[in-house]
C-alpha cells in the first residue's frame, strides 16, 4: 500500500514556512523604515582650518578695538585737543593773526603751533621731566633736586588724591555714591592737626597717632550717612552733602578759637603741626615728597585685596549688584552699608591728614583741604572705580597739577584751563560712545585678545 500525500499542515512543513514567514516579515520592516528614512546629504569634507593671526597682528587689532584702555587714551587726545583750542581762543595776540587768515595763513598757524607747544611742553616740565634741568646737572649749574623737582610735585599732589579716589571708588563699588570725601576730609585734617599740635608726644609715636586721628575723623564722617541709609534709608548723597557743609562751617570757627588759632596772627590759621607729626620727606628738605605717596601705594593695595580677595569685599561685591539677592543669600545689607561708609570716610580722612602732616601745609586754615574731596570724583571715575586705576588717575591728574603751575608761570596759561582739561578728561571717558563714533571703534568683543593685552586697567 502506497504511503498518503502529506498536508499542507504537516508536521514536517510547519517549521520551514514559520522561518520564511519571519524572513519575510523582517524584509518589509526594513524596507519600510528605509522609505521613511529621510535622505542624508553627502558628507563634505571639513574645511581647512584658517591659520592662526600673529601676536602683532592680535595686538593692533585689539587696539584700535573699543576697550577701556583705547577709550581712555583717545579721550586723552580729545582733551588735549579742545583744550588747545581753548588756548588760541582765549589768547588775543594769536586771535588777532586768525583776522587776516586768508592772507597770510602761516602767521595764524605758526602762532597757534608756538602758543600750544609751549604750554603742553611747560606742562610736561613742570610734573614729568625738564630736559634744561638735566642738562644743568650734567654740566655742574645745579643739583639733582632740580632733575627730581617736577616728579615730586606730582607725586605730592597725587598723594592725597589717591585717598580721596579710593573712597569714592570703595562706596561706589557697594553701590552707595559717597559725595562727602570733601567733608571727610576735612574732618580728618582737622583731628590730625589737633593731635599734631596739641598732643606731646615722642616723634614716632606723635606722627602714628596724628595719622590715626585723621583716620578716626574721617571714619566718623562716614559713620553718620552711613548708620541713617542703612537704618532709616536716608539718601546718602544728600547727607554727604549736608555734612560736607557742616564741616567746612566747623573748620572755618575752630580755626579762630583760642588754644587752636596761632597767638601770633590775627587771621584765620591754627598753630603749625610739630616737627614730630610730620610724614618724613622722602628726597631731602628741598623736594616735597612725602612718605605719604608710599601710604597710597600701600592703601591701594589694600583696598585691591579687600575687594577682590576677602569675604567682605565679596559680600561689600555683592550688596552693590543686587541689594535684594544679596539679602536673600543671608549677607546683613545694613551691616555692609555701614561698614563701606566707615572704610570710604577712613580713607578720605587719611587724604585729609596728608594736608596737614605731609609737606603742603603744616596748619589749619580755612582752605587747607581744597578740593581733594570733589577731586576724588573724577579721580574715581577716571579709574573706573578700580584701586589700580584710581592710582593711575591720581598720577594724572597730580601731574595736571603740578605742570599747570609751570604753563601759568612760563606760558601766561590761567590754571583754570588745567581744571577745564581734567573736565574734558572726565566728560570724554563718561562718554565712550561718543569717543567710539569719533574715531570709529570696533567692538571690543570682535577684537578680544586672547593673552588679555590691553584689556584696560
Amino acid at each position: 500500500m502506497s504511503d498518503p500525500t502529506p498536508q499542507s499542515g504537516s508536521p514536517d512543513k510547519e517549521p520551514a514556512s514559520e522561518a520564511q514567514a519571519a524572513q519575510n516579515a523582517l524584509g518589509n520592516t526594513e524596507r519600510a523604515e528605509s522609505a521613511t528614512e529621510p535622505t542624508r546629504p553627502a558628507s563634505k569634507p571639513e574645511p581647512e582650518a584658517e591659520p592662526k593671526p600673529s601676536l602683532g597682528r592680535l595686538f593692533l587689532d585689539n587696539l584700535w578695538a573699543a576697550n577701556t584702555f583705547t577709550v581712555t587714551l583717545l579721550s586723552l587726545v580729545l582733551a588735549i585737543v579742545v583744550g588747545a583750542v581753548l588756548m588760541i581762543v582765549s589768547d588775543p595776540d594769536v586771535l588777532h593773526t586768525y583776522t587776516y587768515i586768508t592772507a597770510r595763513p602761516a602767521d595764524a598757524f605758526n602762532a597757534s603751533w608756538t602758543l600750544v607747544s609751549e604750554a603742553y611742553a611747560n606742562l610736561f616740565k613742570g610734573s614729568v621731566f625738564d630736559p634744561e634741568a638735566f642738562s644743568g646737572w650734567l654740566n655742574g649749574s645745579n643739583g639733582w633736586q632740580a632733575v627730581l623737582a617736577p616728579i615730586s610735585e606730582t607725586l605730592t599732589y597725587t598723594a592725597p588724591l589717591v585717598f580721596t579716589g579710593l573712597a569714592v571708588a570703595l562706596a561706589f563699588r557697594g553701590g552707595l555714591f559717597n559725595i562727602g570725601a570733601q567733608g571727610q576730609a576735612t574732618i580728618g585734617v582737622i583731628l590730625a592737626a589737633l593731635a599734631g599740635f596739641l598732643l606731646p608726644l615722642p616723634p614716632g609715636l606723635h606722627l602714628l597717632v596724628a595719622v590715626l586721628a585723621g583716620a578716626l575723623g574721617g571714619a566718623l564722617w562716614g559713620f553718620i550717612p552711613g548708620i541713617l541709609k542703612a537704618r532709616a534709608g536716608a539718601h546718602e548723597v544728600i547727607n554727604t552733602i549736608m555734612l560736607n557743609y557742616v564741616a567746612t562751617y566747623f573748620l572755618t570757627w575752630l580755626i579762630v578759637q583760642n588754644g587752636v588759632q596761632d597767638p601770633t596772627r590775627t587771621d584765620a590759621i591754627s598753630k603749625a603741626v610739630d616737627n614730630s607729626a610730620q610724614l618724613p620727606r622722602l628726597l631731602g628738605d628741598n623736594l616735597r615728597v612725602h612718605a605719604g605717596i608710599l601710604l597710597a601705594v600701600l592703601a591701594t593695595w589694600a583696598v585691591a585685596w579687600l575687594l577682590n580677595r576677602s569675604t567682605l569685599g565679596f559680600e561689600l561685591r555683592a550688596v552693590g549688584a543686587n541689594p535684594d539677592a544679596a539679602r536673600t543669600a543671608g549677607i546683613s545689607v545694613t551691616r555692609t552699608y555701614i561698614l563701606i561708609m566707615v572704610f570710604s570716610g577712613i580713607l578720605a580722612g587719611l587724604g585729609g591728614s596728608n594736608m596737614v602732616l605731609g609737606s603742603t601745609a603744616s596748619a589749619l586754615t580755612p582752605l587747607v583741604v581744597a578740593q581733594i574731596g570733589f577731586d576724588g570724583i573724577l579721580v574715581a571715575l577716571l579709574g573706573r572705580v578700580k584701586p589700580w586705576g584710581v592710582l593711575l588717575a591720581a598720577l594724572l591728574f597730580g601731574a595736571l597739577q603740578a605742570g599747570g603751575n609751570r604753563m601759568q608761570s612760563y606760558s601766561g596759561i590761567s590754571l583754570e584751563l588745567v581744571t577745564v582739561l581734567q573736565a574734558l578728561i572726565v566728560i570724554f571717558i563718561a562718554a565712550p560712545a561718543l569717543v567710539k563714533a569719533i574715531f570709529q571703534l570696533r567692538a571690543a568683543r570682535a577684537a578680544r585678545l586672547q593673552t588679555s593685552l590691553a584689556k584696560g586697567w
